[in-house]
């Protein structure tokens, strides 16, 4: 844990950004951005278990959501099903960024910074100091705090569209596509919550069965 506070110490003052659900074929994708004003002794304890989301268990990211809530500046951004239809995945997930990083910025009114963004794109359209670090939320604090807010968040938002869509599955894969969710999307269909521009190999597959 101290390793990615280190990281982070090492580039100055950071804000750090991830996003959450570029991949799934249901649901809005998420970005959080996670600033932390004072790094203290206390805090690294807290967090040593800090990671990349994608690495820790339900129940360890549910416990640092609750400790990167308290001891940050943050905020978390979705980007619905609609305009990821029309500006695509990648342009929707950079949209999301940006957004919570300017939230961050405005609530911690930070002047000099240096923004942090997990993978090997820049956020488009964005005024102020950025860089991107590939594998980032295992490397640095800021942005493996972003990594869980926008993980837990989103999984949250994936239970309660389950209970509308229950068939689907989603409290559970969260949305991506596994045979279960495939099976279920051959039964009934698509709903409003489904991205399909992610589905058309899906049907086109299904169409050569015929």
């Amino acid at each position: 844990m101290n390793t990615l506070f280190n990281f982070d110490k090492r580039h100055g003052v950071v804000i750090g950004t991830d996003e959450a659900g570029r991949g799934p074929a249901a649901g809005g994708v998420f970005a959080s951005c996670v600033y932390f004003p004072e790094i203290k002794p206390k805090l690294k304890k807290e967090l040593e278990k800090l990671n990349d989301s994608k690495k820790l268990s339900k129940k360890a990211r549910e416990e640092l959501y609750e400790i990167i809530l308290n001891n940050s500046v943050n905020s978390t951004v979705c980007v619905e099903v609609d305009e990821i239809e029309k500006i695509n995945i990648l342009n929707s997930s950079l949209k999301a960024m940006k957004l919570a990083c300017e939230n961050v910025i405005k609530q911690a009114k930070l002047r000099d910074f240096l923004t942090i963004i997990d993978g090997n794109r820049l956020i488009k359209d964005y005024t102020y100091p950025q860089k991107f670090i590939i594998k980032g939320d295992g490397k640095s604090a800021s942005i493996a705090g972003a990594s869980v807010l926008a993980k837990v968040t989103r999984d949250r938002y994936m239970e309660e569209l389950d209970k509308e869509f229950p068939m689907y599955g989603w409290a559970h894969n969260a949305g991506y596509l596994t045979k279960e969710h495939l099976d279920a999307i051959d039964k009934y269909g698509l709903c409003k919550y489904h991205r399909p521009s992610f589905l058309k190999k899906h049907f086109e597959k299904q169409l050569t069965l015929f």
